[in-house]
């Protein structure tokens, strides 16, 4: 029987074709094994392929590739997770350029009830690993894990805060798991391995190249719930990882700087252009998000503000029941226009039943 891993090694390996496309290529033909089974002919068909990319594939050679890949695998002790697996991280499989495989290690559940991205520039100056410190420690009643790149500067200070406060953190590599870069992080990327670990989308050998850094920054992004940009330059690794949170909806947060200083000019223009959520500590994420210590899961508030209309009780319902929802999914899944919606909501927040959060969110009072 096949090992069903080499097919998925394979498919990702496939000539010409990224996660997005690759994800319909198994969904149009009814499985990974069928994909290679497939007619060119037929896979010519498939929206967004053709007749040159289904020549292109080269199924052949992705199987030999892979044949080779899955040796280094189990050599390295490497786990793999497609993106079909129960495991893989639900939050990223909602992004559509989510990778179809990851390379892991570790002890790990991408699935936490929180979880959040601490991001920022390699030049972490003592305020930002302050904030870091405090920010980490405050999560701890939370258990929420703690996502970054592993990089110097804030990266490196949330990992460490967080394998301090024994919360889980999961570095995610520009380069694959056979290397640890920046060395120097070895021995907390270690640490980190008893609880929480290492990903990458990266095929066994993959250098820690400059091209890298920008697909490990979306999957960052698409791990979490929200991102926490705590120092960085308008220009950067952590401007593009909060350019792509907030296009996945994750709710983008950062704490200011002095208007002097550089490595605060990416935050305080995120705050300025309404991108981001003013935070000065974790009492602020916990507004932001909705996190509040030893919340019921079924709120009893009910009775205590004023009874709501027909149209405000289906409103009400709908985020008892999803959360924390933002105008539009709100709009579409009451049937209400969205200027109905937010007349609704805004009446509802007089009345004490939602109060309403950065990026047009709401959340029951």
């Amino acid at each position: 029987m096949t090992d069903p891993r080499l097919l998925q090694l394979a498919l990702k390996m496939l000539d010409g074709i990224g996660p997005m496309r690759s994800k319909r290529l198994v969904s149009y033909c009814g499985g990974v094994e069928a994909a290679f089974g497939e007619s060119l002919k037929n896979i010519a068909k498939i929206p967004g392929f053709g007749e040159i990319t289904a020549r292109k594939l080269n199924r052949d050679g992705a199987l030999r590739e892979a044949e080779a890949e899955l040796k280094k695998v189990d050599e390295l002790g490497v786990r793999l997770l497609f993106y079909l697996d129960p495991q893989y991280p639900q939050r990223l499989l909602q992004c559509d350029d989510g990778p179809v495989l990851l390379y892991t290690k570790g002890e790990m559940d991408l699935n936490p009830p929180k979880s959040l991205a601490i991001v920022g520039t390699r030049n972490a100056s003592d305020y930002g690993k302050d904030a870091v410190e405090k920010l980490v420690s405050g999560l701890v009643p939370h258990g929420a894990m703690i996502v970054s790149g592993l990089a110097y500067g804030i990266d490196i200070a949330a990992h460490k805060a967080a394998v301090q406060k024994g919360l889980p953190t999961v570095g995610v590599l520009g380069n694959s798991l056979d290397r640890i870069y920046p060395q120097v992080h070895r021995s907390t990327a270690e640490r980190m391995l008893e609880n929480g670990g290492l990903i990458s989308e990266f095929a066994i050998g993959t250098k820690p190249d400059r091209e890298n850094f920008p697909q490990r920054n979306r999957i960052v992004a698409g791990l979490v719930d929200a991102i926490v940009v705590v120092e960085t330059a308008v220009k950067g690794g952590s401007m593009i990882t909060a350019n792509l949170g907030s296009g996945y909806s994750r709710d983008i947060l950062a704490f200011p700087g002095r208007t002097s200083d550089p490595y605060s000019g990416g935050c305080n223009w995120l705050i300025k252009t309404n991108r981001a959520a003013l935070i000065e500590g974790i009492e602020d994420l916990e507004y932001v998000l909705g996190w509040e210590r030893g919340e019921s899961s079924v709120p009893e508030q009910t009775k205590m503000f004023e009874a709501l209309s027909d149209a405000e009780q289906k409103v009400y319902d709908h985020l008892q029941h999803k959360g924390k929802c933002s105008l539009d999914d709100l709009s579409a899944e009451t049937g209400f226009s969205i200027s109905r919606t937010s007349t609704l909501l805004l009446e509802m927040e007089f009345k004490g039943a939602v109060k309403s959060l950065p990026g047009k969110h709401y959340l029951l009072a």
